[in-house]
C-alpha cells in the first residue's frame, strides 16, 4: 500500500510539472495557494543522468547532510517501464569497496524516466541505503530523504508539494 501511495504521489508531482511546461507558465495553483514551479532538468542518456547525479551527490548541502556517501553509478536500462535502484554486495558480502550502487534508467521508446524527478527517487533510495540498509523501499525514510534531497535540489516549493502530496496520497 505505502508504495502504490508513494508513486501516485509522485505521479501527480511529475503531472503538475508536465501540465506547468505545456502552458509555458511555472505558476500553478496549489490547494489554494500559487506556487512557482522551478525547471526540471530533463536529459538525453544515461550518460547525461550520470553526470547530474555526480552534481548532486557534490552538492554541498547533501554532503553535509548525507556525509561520506559512496558513489552511484547509472547505467542504460533494456526496459522501459521502470527505473530502479539496485545495490549489490561483491559475491561473499564481506567487502564493502566491492559493493556497487547503481541507477538502472529506460533510454528507449520512453522519455519519463529521463527527468530529474525520477532520478532524484532514485538517488533518494541510494541515501536512505546508505543510513540504513533494511530500511523500506519506500517507507517513511524514503519519503522524508526524497523531500530533503528535493528541497536542497530543486527547492523547497518542490519538497512542500511533494510533502503535501504524500500527506494527500496517505504516503507515511
Amino acid at each position: 500500500m505505502q508504495r502504490a501511495r508513494v508513486y501516485a504521489a509522485e505521479n501527480f508531482v511529475r503531472t503538475m510539472f508536465d501540465r506547468a511546461a505545456e502552458r509555458g507558465n511555472p505558476v500553478v495553483d496549489f490547494f489554494g495557494a500559487s506556487l512557482t514551479l522551478p525547471p526540471e532538468a530533463r536529459f538525453s542518456s544515461s550518460e547525461t543522468v550520470q553526470r547530474y547525479v555526480d552534481d548532486v551527490l557534490a552538492h554541498p548541502a547533501v554532503r553535509e547532510r548525507w556525509p561520506g556517501v559512496s558513489p552511484l553509478r547509472v547505467r542504460a536500462r533494456r526496459g522501459h517501464t521502470a527505473a530502479h535502484y539496485e545495490c549489490t554486495a561483491d559475491a561473499d558480502g564481506r567487502d564493502e569497496a566491492r559493493a556497487a550502487a547503481i541507477i538502472a534508467v529506460p533510454e528507449r521508446g520512453t522519455s519519463w524516466a529521463l527527468r530529474e524527478l525520477v532520478v532524484l527517487h532514485e538517488i533518494a533510495h541510494h541515501l536512505v541505503h546508505q543510513v540504513n540498509e533494511t530500511a523500506a523501499a519506500h517507507g517513511h525514510e524514503f519519503v522524508v530523504t526524497f523531500c530533503e534531497l528535493a528541497a536542497a535540489v530543486m527547492g523547497p516549493e518542490v519538497a512542500h508539494v511533494l510533502r503535501v502530496v504524500y500527506a494527500k496520497e496517505g504516503a507515511r
